[in-house]
């Protein structure tokens, strides 16, 4: 790959959208009882890729000050001059606007305006403002990084279904511990920047209850699928042994072994992540364990 197009690849942080298109993905297909249409699907999944690296984009444009001043950031294509921000500018343009042509002309309107919203939401309302505006800034940005399996559960469906705001909600309760693992790790490079995040301003202890709270919580969040009947037995296996994995971690982080474990919290909650969606589409095409979850719900009520 020539160098430029590994500058405009790096602006889209690949890694990140992988995770963000992996979970709206998820969301298409157990949003239908078999496959999902294959053209809104396809669709879906490019509009709603090229607006999460619009947005990426974006976030590299408008943290160009202070990713220079931190290790992390200080390679990206603008702290390091490879690219101007015209250029960057100009990329996010293109990458929205194609993505919003996309998504309503072969998708729908409705997620298409999430869509939209989300990019917002992430790149304008998180990095311009909340990041720099408040330690909880990763509670409340976390809304737009949370959106993708409702935008999935939209494009094939048209509609967004309360399952599929459950699951917005258990990444909504993953964020805070995920990035703040993260945060702690790097302490030193945002309080250089100036950041306000929450080890900064509230110290790393604070800071490791309170992932070991958002821990507790996400484990008990989900359970949920189960007792909705939304997934079966399968599925909760599963979310029990990965919950009690990361719950480990989070107790383990209050007094950690060596000063690189909260990178290894961080590493693992993106397997968990991912490993826990995964567990639920599994569980979407196993007719009898995904029909226990109701059936058990149904026998307590009666």
């Amino acid at each position: 790959m020539p160098p430029i197009a590994r500058q405009y690849l790096e602006l889209t942080k690949p890694r990140v959208v992988a995770l963000i298109v992996f979970t709206a993905v998820i969301g298409m297909f157990l949003a239908v009882p078999g496959l999902p249409p294959l053209r809104e699907s396809v669709a879906g999944f490019i509009g709603i890729w090229l607006a999460a690296a619009s947005a990426a984009a974006i976030n590299h444009l408008i943290d160009q000050r202070i990713d220079k001043l931190m290790a992390r950031t200080s390679h990206r294509p603008l702290a390091t001059g490879a690219l101007t921000p015209t250029q960057v500018l100009a990329f996010a343009l293109i990458l929205g606007t194609l993505s919003m042509a996309i998504l309503i002309a072969l998708v729908n309107p409705l997620t298409a305006a999430l869509t939209f919203a989300s990019l917002i939401g992430y790149a304008v309302v998180y990095t311009a403002w909340l990041k720099r505006a408040t330690p909880q800034n990763i509670v409340i940005g976390g809304a737009a990084g949370a959106a993708p399996p409702v935008l999935g559960w939209a494009a094939v469906t048209g509609q967004v279904h309360p399952y599929a705001l459950l699951l917005f909600l258990i990444i909504f309760i993953w964020t805070p511990p995920h990035f703040w693992a993260l945060a702690i790790f790097r302490r030193d490079d945002y309080a250089r920047a100036q950041v306000p995040m929450l080890p900064v301003t509230h110290g790393v202890t604070y800071t490791r209850w309170h992932v070991l709270f958002y821990t507790v919580l996400l484990v008990v969040i989900t359970v949920l699928p189960y007792l909705t009947g939304m997934s079966g037995l399968f599925y909760l296996g599963g979310a029990l042994v990965l919950g009690g994995a990361f719950l480990w971690y989070a107790i383990r982080l209050m007094n950690p072994p060596d000063p690189l474990f909260p990178m290894r919290v961080f590493n693992f909650s993106i397997i968990y992540l991912m490993a826990l969606f995964a567990f639920l589409l599994v569980d979407h095409w196993l007719p009898d364990t995904a029909d226990a979850g109701p059936a058990i719900v149904l026998q307590r009520v009666g």
